[in-house]
């Protein structure tokens, strides 16, 4: 968990000014490991004064994702959720429930992977697995 003066240095550390409203921002994100859409942050912080904008919001968590700070997790064309946890890991996406929990890299593994096009290198490999409620048909 990042607080004051650490969460601001590591702002810094990435480029990013530690400006008041970002501060807000990264406390909500870094509090501890968790998968938030940018709705869920604006609502959090704006459950006390002073309230940030939500273009601000959407604007710092871009900016984080461009930095490096967080990773963009596109579940659908409609949901995004901002993962503080940049390292290589996947998701178990309950469509049900609308929650992104993580699974541990060392949980998947690939018998082989395509050849990639000519020119291009990986860049990561990541799996969402989308489930439901077993109950429902």
């Amino acid at each position: 968990m990042l607080t004051g003066e650490t969460l601001a240095a590591h702002l810094g550390t990435h480029g990013v000014t530690p400006t008041s409203q970002r501060l807000k921002i990264a406390e909500v994100l870094f509090r501890k490991p968790q998968h938030l859409s940018a709705e869920q942050i604006l609502a959090a912080v704006n459950r006390q004064p002073p309230r940030v904008s939500k273009a601000t919001v959407y604007n710092t968590l871009r900016l984080f994702s461009d930095k490096g700070l967080v990773r963009e997790v596109i579940v659908d064309p409609a949901r995004v959720f901002y993962d503080p946890t940049t390292g290589s890991h996947h998701h178990f996406y309950n469509a049900d429930t609308g929650e992104l929990v993580d699974i541990a890299p060392e949980q998947v593994s690939f018998a082989q992977l395509p050849e990639l096009p000519p020119g291009t290198q990986q860049d990561g490999i990541e799996v969402i697995v989308r489930v439901r409620s077993s109950s429902k048909t």
